[in-house]
């Protein structure tokens, strides 16, 4: 039991260490990206240690690489996978193999490695058996975990800055520019707000240019994503190009209605607060309000009763 409370313990400071690291300000991939660039101040062995990280960094990654491409084969869900490491970020070609190859390599790395430290802090044969089942089941479900937090991160950044993108995308289009040029000069310009909403935009921009056509282009955009009101959006703006009809007057209705769905989650979510309250009410307070005002008449009618 010791043991297993150490290995909690540890792994929430490392989980909590990490979400600090995570959220320091001014430490964002801008900026890491900008002090990349800067030469001027790197020394001569700051620029070797850069370079053997990166070696390192690489040689890793291909030894996954050719495990995860082993694992990969007789498995039938590579599609699903490689849309939901998509919608993650991870545009990696190889993003499935590595994706497998880490599961498996923690699942079992993690009972190895608890197998030579728990006996070492005096932990019992079947504290050590819990341990390596804990271990193995954590290496397992860790990558999905961290991969699913990272997609929902990127759908709530762009799901907030849909609103800001389609204001700008139907000033552009109002403005006289054409919807693939409307699409290059938005994403340039949300870059300041969402950077996956740029990053997307980006994307869409270099695939028509690569000769996508444009409904194909949209369609992808919305598969990135995974967001159901970018796939709305998209929907309509193929009708709108199929029929021929007002990009302008289509944006200004599709974003009168995304408003419209913004002010509906808030009211969602705001009736759904009395429920959630109801837990840590029925949890925490009414117990404690029930030691407050029957706990002295409890103790006075004990002293009475025991008296008699």
């Amino acid at each position: 039991m010791l043991a297993i409370i150490f290995i909690l313990t540890a792994l929430t400071v490392a989980l909590f260490a990490l979400t600090l690291m995570r959220f320091r300000p001014g430490q964002g991939a801008m900026v890491a990206r900008l002090d990349q660039m800067q030469g001027g101040d790197t020394t001569p062995g700051e620029l070797v240690a850069r370079r053997r990280r990166q070696a390192r960094s690489e040689r890793l990654k291909s030894v996954l690489q050719v495990l995860g491409q082993r694992l990969e084969g007789g498995r039938k869900d590579t599609t699903e996978v490689r849309r939901f490491l998509l919608q993650a970020g991870y545009t990696d070609p190889n993003a499935v193999s590595i994706y497998w190859a880490t599961r498996v390599g923690l699942a079992f790395g993690l009972p190895i490695a608890g197998l030579l430290l728990l006996p070492l802090i005096g932990a019992g044969r079947t504290q050590v058996m819990l341990g390596l089942v804990w271990l193995g089941t954590i290496g397992w479900i860790g990558p999905t975990f961290f991969v699913r937090s990272r997609l929902k991160a990127r759908q709530k950044e762009v799901q907030l800055a849909l609103p800001d993108m389609l204001d700008m995308l139907v000033v552009c289009v109002e403005a006289g520019l054409g919807l693939n040029q409307a699409l290059v000069r938005v994403a340039d310009e949300i870059d300041h707000v969402s950077t996956v909403m740029s990053e997307q935009l980006t994307m869409v921009n270099l695939e028509m240019r690569a000769g996508t056509p444009r409904d194909e282009a949209l369609k992808n955009f919305g598969e990135r994503t995974g967001v159901a009101d970018i796939r709305s959006l998209v929907s309509m703006l193929v009708q709108t190009d199929r029929f021929g009809t007002s990009v302008a007057d289509a944006l200004r209705v599709h974003s009168d209605t995304m408003r419209t769905k913004r002010r509906q989650r808030a009211e969602e979510a705001a009736a759904k607060t009395t429920i959630k309250l109801v837990f840590p009410l029925v949890l925490f307070v009414f117990p404690a309000m029930f030691v407050v005002v029957l706990g002295p008449t409890a103790i006075a009618l004990y002293r009475t009763f025991s008296k008699l």
